[in-house]
């Protein structure tokens, strides 16, 4: 409807023989001055010297009558042209929703093209803490909402598999005197790294030790260090699964620094013209271009983070040839490590870079504060996920409405932490309450999940009563829900194209409010009504799209709860 307007009132702009200006079309806040607004005419009067509302004028009189969908248009304050839709087109979304159900939101904005989407990026040998849980919250939904706009979306995951975190972790290993060939675990090896890493930090005898462990993991040159490696990669890689499981994720591709790191040292050392040597390292100068200058291989001639990037990148376009875009989605704070890599690339791969979109998104904090692996001091994503689910389950109990089940009360926790994470700008800092995350009378994610069950339950009613949909006895006025529910895919598109997943946990916990308002006040599933059909035909809009809504943040839709 919106891009109708918008056309529409560009005809006219052509018709009056003015160029092509920027203009805005929105939703009023204030619903009883229509359903779109726009500012053109405002935007117009200077160019053609006039009165704002003079301008809003003659363009109404070019509009009325060619948009079908619109009933009447309005000229308000100090020029804006406010447009009202007509009754049936309320009615007739109804229809469509119906029609379309999962599809119903969609757009086909990225149709034909191929998106990467790289995102939660764990180290095995460390723990998987909560930081990853919610940047692969954030990337989870981005990946998401380009799957909704039509893209074929490839899910990327790249690890760390080699660096100084995995000598930390396996001297950490042998000081525990662990061997390849007994079990351990993951939390082991998070244990074990938070030894090296202390170690290093605290005692230079010990640093040495770490450092050859590091070249030798990468010369692959000491049997018992490879044995060690082996057996830790394998344990934290299938550690990790069971996370992804549990947090609906599925990766299409996995890239590691071990496979990186030599194409990188490659890539590095075959563009002296690009990496300049410095102190026996290789390094980007990146103040030449108003950035910061970064090491590419160090003085050991071992390639650093950024020349595995350079590979990584390569690898990338190998494994999905012909791809449009790669979204990178990271914690803000390597945000100018990535301009820096960035410009490197430009010189090295310029194809790849023009197609590369870094997205650094803020850190999701608790009341204790920031997390650190380095310590030792971390939240293990399994612990607070188990956490959330314990607290979960007490609150479905008090609502004494379904019995709590383990699967259930995951459901809740997951819904509960990615919508706290996703409910803010991506791109700031924010804080992680539980009680409010877990609220169902809240802005929270089991709020609209209760939302979504309640009107499951009383479409079931309705069922059993015999009362079927229909659109074709509807009320004189559309209720307030309809005026929210034909937004959803103009709300879809705009989070893709602003990269702003929170526009979509805005629009729903809007639309939940509307729905527990309209409960509250009408009786929906009544037999004596003559509109009780057209209200559940409502009801069940409202539920799919929720439920679309919510498949778009990565979170479940109960039926009961």
């Amino acid at each position: 409807m919106k891009e109708g307007i918008k056309k529409a009132i560009k005809e006219s702009l052509r018709e009056m023989k003015i160029e092509e200006i920027d203009f805005t079309i929105e939703h009023p806040a204030d619903m009883s001055y229509g359903d779109y607004a726009t500012n053109v005419a405002m935007m117009l009067a200077r160019q053609m010297q006039k009165n704002p509302r003079e301008v809003a004028k003659t363009i109404k009189e070019k509009l009325e009558g060619v948009i079908k969908e619109v009933e009447k248009i309005e000229i308000a304050g100090p020029g804006f042209l406010n447009f009202h839709l007509k009754r049936s087109f309320y009615a007739n979304k109804l229809n469509n929703i119906a029609q379309d159900q999962k599809e119903w939101g969609r757009n086909e904005s990225w149709k034909g093209k191929k998106v990467l989407v790289e995102y939660t990026d764990p180290n095995p040998f460390k723990e998987f803490h909560i930081g990853h849980l919610f940047t692969n919250a954030v990337g989870e939904s981005i990946a998401r909402l380009f799957m909704f706009s039509g893209a074929e979306t490839k899910r990327v995951n790249y690890q760390g598999d080699v660096g100084m975190h995995v000598a930390c972790a396996i001297f950490g290993i042998k000081k525990m005197e662990i061997t390849a060939n007994k079990d351990f675990s993951a939390r082991d090896l998070g244990k074990a790294y938070a030894i090296g890493a202390t170690a290093f930090k605290e005692s230079e005898g010990d640093k040495k030790t770490i450092t050859a462990i590091n070249k030798k993991v990468y010369e692959k040159s000491d049997e018992e260090i490879n044995s060690l490696y082996d057996k830790g990669r394998e344990v934290s890689l299938a550690y990790f699964e069971k996370i992804y499981q549990m947090l609906g994720t599925q990766f299409d591709a996995y890239f590691f620094e071990s496979d990186a790191a030599p194409r990188g040292k490659e890539i590095v050392l075959s563009h002296p013209e690009v990496f300049q040597d410095s102190d026996g390292a290789k390094v980007f100068d990146g103040e030449k271009y108003g950035l910061h200058t970064r090491v590419f291989l160090n003085s050991e001639g071992l390639p650093t983070y950024e020349a595995k990037e350079l590979a990584l990148a390569k690898m990338k376009e190998e494994k999905f040839d012909g791809y449009d875009h790669s979204i990178v989605s990271t914690s803000n704070e390597i945000n100018e490590y990535f301009k820096v890599l960035k410009k490197a690339m430009s010189f090295v791969y310029p194809e790849l870079e023009k197609k590369t979109e870094h997205i650094g998104h803020g850190n999701v904090r608790l009341s204790d504060g920031k997390m650190s692996s380095r310590t030792g001091k971390i939240i293990a994503t399994v612990d607070f996920v188990d956490e959330i689910k314990e607290a979960a389950k007490e609150k479905i109990k008090e609502s004494k409405e379904v019995q709590v089940s383990d699967e259930l009360a995951k459901d809740v926790a997951i819904a509960a932490i990615k919508y706290a994470t996703l409910q803010g700008n991506i791109v700031q800092d924010s804080v992680f309450d539980k009680e409010k995350a877990l609220s169902f009378t809240g802005n929270s994610g089991p709020y609209l999940q209760y939302t979504h069950a309640r009107i499951c339950s009383v479409l079931k009613k309705a069922q059993e009563l015999e009362i079927k949909p229909s659109t074709q006895n509807a009320p004189k006025n559309p209720y307030e829900l309809e005026k929210i529910i034909y937004q959803f895919p103009e709300v879809v598109k705009t989070a893709l194209s602003e990269r702003a997943p929170h526009k979509v946990t805005t629009f729903l916990t809007e639309l939940a409010s509307a729905f527990n308002t309209f409960y509250a006040k009408e009786k929906i599933a009544d037999k004596s009504d003559q509109q009780a059909p057209y209200k559940i035909a409502l009801a069940q809009a409202v539920a799919q799209t929720i439920k679309n809504g919510l498949w778009v943040l990565g979170i479940s839709a109960p039926e009961k709860m």
